[in-house]
């Protein structure tokens, strides 16, 4: 692979990038969550219930997909221990393969990706935000609204962000122990039942049912990745960052499988499969109207929890593709106060809420689930080759290793890029313009690098 040129090398990791280590264990661990659980998981596992229709099934989707975001976590913990710089991923990208390709990253990233989807959790929220409130206004509205003062109050500094995002998502996990609390207390009779071959017996029929059951897990449990962004920002990096990947990993496993638990046990495999809202029929059943009311809230504060760490975590991405010259040099701008880039949060919160206010979250958030999941195999790639390098930059032996390397990270990017391959063959069309996003990135990688070479000339 190319090396990248000096100045990329060594940007975004010197100390006078300006960014302060504010950030502990705590607020790294919560950072991880919070990235991973949202509003999805009180709404969307009747998509698993549809695909596998045993308990057992169900259940061992779950754990299988927390097993892959796991491995997913030591890898990037060994990453942050090598490389614990501003822009995590970006960096890794950078440092290993070539800096065009973490460019394409973080060019996809910013226009869809990470927008994107904050677009359309902010979407979400709004909904149930209005639906307890029974305000007659827009859900764009206070969506954009949401984003807007999130974005203000990270500008603030990353403790003030850090603290908004972990109270959120603490709300959210308490929601969640609510939930499954009240559904033992008040629902019926358990309706679990663990024959996992009673209607589905062995077969290639059941295997690409599972495989196909994994993809939305694998996409329930994404986001633990964002947090490595913040590597410039945290207090002793090579040792609190990777623990807060592998514990924040272990704690929402334990979440989601217990939640999952609830449903089943509450609802049946087909009571799951056959309602949306699967947290709120449960607790309207355990406490009628004042339990929908209750769990609408939860979900509010953890889409809520989800914006705020979306907005903590990924302009780092953007200030150093800044520091390294390849994009609008002022995004690299830290303020002398609260020490963040206000400029790359501001960016990225504008650009969100015209995707909200324009309706077109969804189909931006379709456009590159298959790029997500690329990057994330690549970026595996570059623990394989960082590996074989022995350097001043790049040690040999870190204070973390990933367990069963090479086997593991192998077995990573092979899910990961299963992931791609499932979301081509089932939809061709926007899996195309997705990868037509990021190779429209090329030309922009280059202008901007000659233009960053006529400046050092001059």
């Amino acid at each position: 692979m190319t090396p990248p040129p000096p100045e990329a090398s060594s940007a975004s990791s010197s100390p006078g990038s300006g960014l302060a280590r504010h950030l502990g264990l705590f607020g790294t661990t919560m950072a991880v969550m919070g990235g991973i659980i949202g509003a999805g998981i009180f709404i969307n596992p009747y998509l698993v219930a549809e695909r596998v229709h045993t308990c057992f099934l169900i259940l061992s989707v779950w754990i299988a997909g927390g097993l892959v975001a796991l491995l997913g976590g030591f890898i990037y913990a060994e990453l942050a221990a090598r490389l614990p710089v501003v822009g995590g991923q970006y960096a890794y990208l950078r440092e290993a393969l070539h800096p065009g390709v973490a460019f394409l990253y973080g060019w996809v990233l910013l226009l869809v990706i990470q927008t994107g989807g904050m677009a359309a959790v902010a979407v979400t929220f709004a909904r149930y935000f209005l639906e307890l409130t029974q305000w007659s206004i827009n859900d764009s509205l206070i969506a954009a609204a949401a984003l807007a003062l999130l974005t203000a109050i990270n500008c603030l500094g990353v403790r003030a962000g850090s603290r908004v995002q972990s109270a959120m998502t603490l709300i959210a996990i308490a929601a969640i122990g609510v939930l499954e609390l009240f559904s033992f207390l008040r629902s019926g009779p358990s309706q679990i039942s663990f024959h996992p071959l009673l209607d589905q017996p062995p077969s290639l029929n059941l295997a690409l049912a599972f495989g196909s059951a994994m993809t939305p897990v694998l996409f329930a449990y994404g986001g633990w990745q964002t947090s490595s962004f913040l590597g410039g920002e945290v207090r002793d990096p090579r040792k609190t960052l990777p623990r807060g990947l592998v514990f924040g990993v272990l704690g929402v496993i334990a979440v989601y499988t217990s939640v999952n638990f609830v449903y089943v046990r509450a609802l049946s495999p087909v009571g799951l499969a056959g309602t949306t809202t699967p947290a709120s029929v449960v607790m309207r059943g355990a406490l009628g109207p004042r339990g929908a009311a209750l769990i609408a809230a939860g979900i509010a504060f953890s889409a809520f929890g989800f914006l705020g760490q979306s907005i903590l975590t990924a302009p780092r991405v953007y200030f150093a593709m800044a520091e390294d010259r390849v994009f609008f040099r002022s995004v690299a701008w830290v303020h002398p106060r609260t020490r963040v880039p206000v400029i790359a949060i501001a960016l990225q919160g504008v650009w969100a809420i015209l995707i909200a206010l324009t309706g077109t979250y969804a189909q931006v958030v379709n456009y590159v689930v298959a790029m997500d999941s690329l990057f994330f195999g690549l970026t595996a790639v570059c623990l394989l080759l960082l590996r074989r390098r022995n350097t001043a930059s790049f040690p040999a032996s870190t204070d973390y290793r990933v367990p069963g390397h090479p086997w593991t990270t192998l077995l990573f990017i092979i899910a990961e890029w299963l992931v791609v391959i499932s979301t081509f063959a089932r939809d061709p069309l926007r899996s195309s313009i997705g990868l037509g996003i990021a190779l429209a990135g090329l030309p922009v990688y280059f202008f901007w690098r000659a233009k960053s070479r006529e400046t050092s000339a001059a």
